[in-house]
């Protein structure tokens, strides 16, 4: 079981996205949610960073430091990535694509 906090709930209270980076999103395949997809983190140079599974709704965040991340999800429906720059702290959103 994963240790991670439920990824369809809203941000934790107290959270300052003046402050916080996150990254967040949604992993799809023909439009529709991938729920438990394993979504990676990899930091600029390609490295495993952290991991999430997706909820059942395909919704995922990262709690992160401003910089570019590549955002990489393994399901049963087939695998993608996108790369996400966080320029500053703030809500960064995307939608991660899987074939």
């Amino acid at each position: 079981m994963c240790g991670a906090p439920d990824q369809a709930a809203a941000l934790p209270p107290g959270t300052d996205l003046s402050k916080e980076t996150v990254l967040a999103g949604r992993v799809v395949a023909g439009g529709e949610p991938v729920g438990g997809a394993f979504v990676r983190l990899l930091d600029g140079t390609g490295e495993f960073t952290a991991e999430v599974v997706a909820s059942a709704s395909g919704d995922f965040r990262f709690f992160a430091a401003p910089g570019t991340w590549t955002l990489r999800a393994l399901s049963r429906a087939g695998n993608g990535q996108s790369v996400v720059t966080a320029g500053g702290p703030g809500l960064h959103t995307t939608e991660l694509a899987v074939a």
